[in-house]
């Protein structure tokens, strides 16, 4: 049985895949397969590279300065919320303290007495006992007592204030990303101590030439592979656009989340292909349509009516960018005109074209 007996194109019709593989006979017409030139709104594919985040992380100072007397945490420990992460030495702010309560208590007992006397000379007062310029003395040292007592609270509350911010707790659930301090170091507020991360809610940070921004709709489309992430690409969610262009780059921030994301982390390299619908109508054509020449030159053939046959003729086209087996061409053919898609490879000017519907 020859070797032939099985087709190597099943798609292609018999007649077709015989010329192909021998060449029309002399004075046949060739078997080929047309596509028609048509305007189409070609979408963009984009490259981008960018970033896994984390939508919270913070790196934590003390609020006093003071010396490191206790660290409950170490480099990757979870955390939650509300937990203890350091201690201050809080001796120096613990005997202010209790300074402020005993001016407090003084300032307490000057205005109880003055209270007193002043209670005393209202009922002199009556008998014309005491002169009524004592009395509004007495007054006015009672109003300053008062002032005082306030003063010395507030100073109490002040105090216990600094003494709570002699320990240091987590403001949200995480990971310590970082331990920038030690026990026995001096801290200072400002200065960070540890960073934390949130990993519950991780997001993808691309940077976007600037030139693109206007072009980011409801319909543009994002597909992201993960660093080391073998399998597909995974439709991503395009959450932000940050409006905001780095002068340095010429880029802006497209932010974007997955909705079952793989094991990632903060800092996990990203790539994505940013899809964008075309901006105008442009010619197409498919791939197999053109002809590369060793020389840079890029041909279609033409399939031109004629005498009532159709005839081959060689177009030199400029083209552009595509999608996927598509084509634009920017310069050579017009909309409408037919092309030679399949039996393209040894043509000739003049050469009689039978077109072949290879989908039958």
């Amino acid at each position: 049985m020859s070797s032939l007996s099985k087709p190597a194109l099943p798609l292609l019709k018999p007649a077709l895949l015989l010329a192909l593989l021998f060449g029309a006979p002399a004075g046949a017409a060739e078997p080929v397969r047309l596509a028609t030139v048509e305007a189409r709104h070609l979408e963009q594919r984009l490259p981008l590279t960018g970033t896994v985040t984390a939508d919270r992380a913070a790196l934590l100072s003390t609020a006093v300065a003071g010396q490191v007397t206790r660290l409950t945490v170490d480099l990757g420990d979870r955390v939650s919320a509300g937990d203890l992460l350091l201690e201050l030495d809080p001796e120096l702010n613990r005997l202010a303290l209790e300074s402020a309560r005993a001016a407090a208590e003084e300032a307490r007992a000057g205005r109880d007495d003055a209270r007193r006397r002043l209670e005393e000379a209202s009922t002199l007062v009556a008998r014309r006992s005491i002169a009524a310029s004592e009395v509004r003395g007495l007054e006015s040292e009672v109003s300053m007592a008062n002032a005082a007592l306030a003063a010395a609270h507030a100073e109490q509350q002040r105090q216990a204030a600094l003494l709570r911010r002699h320990t240091l707790n987590a403001p949200f659930d995480g990971v310590i990303s970082q331990k920038l301090t030690e026990v026995g170091e001096w801290v200072t507020p400002g200065s960070a101590v540890l960073e934390l991360v949130n990993l519950d809610r991780l997001r993808l940070d691309f940077a976007v030439p600037q030139e693109y921004f206007p072009r980011l709709g409801d319909d543009a489309g994002l597909r992201v592979s993960l660093g080391g992430d073998a399998g597909p690409a995974r439709i991503a969610e395009i959450t932000a656009v940050v409006p905001v262009s780095d002068p340095g780059a010429r880029t802006f921030v497209l932010r974007a989340r997955l909705p079952d994301p793989p094991p990632m982390t903060p800092g996990m390299s990203a790539r994505a292909t940013l899809t964008l619908p075309g901006e105008q109508a442009s010619l197409a054509v498919p791939r197999d349509a053109l002809v590369r020449y060793p020389d840079g030159r890029v041909t279609v053939w033409l399939a031109e009516p004629r005498d009532g046959a159709l005839l081959a003729r060689e177009q030199r086209v400029r083209v552009g960018g595509g999608l996927d087996d598509l084509v634009t061409v920017l310069e050579g053919l017009n909309a409408g005109d037919r092309v030679v898609v399949r039996g393209n490879e040894s043509l000739r000017d003049g050469r009689e074209l039978a077109p072949v519907d290879d989908q039958e």
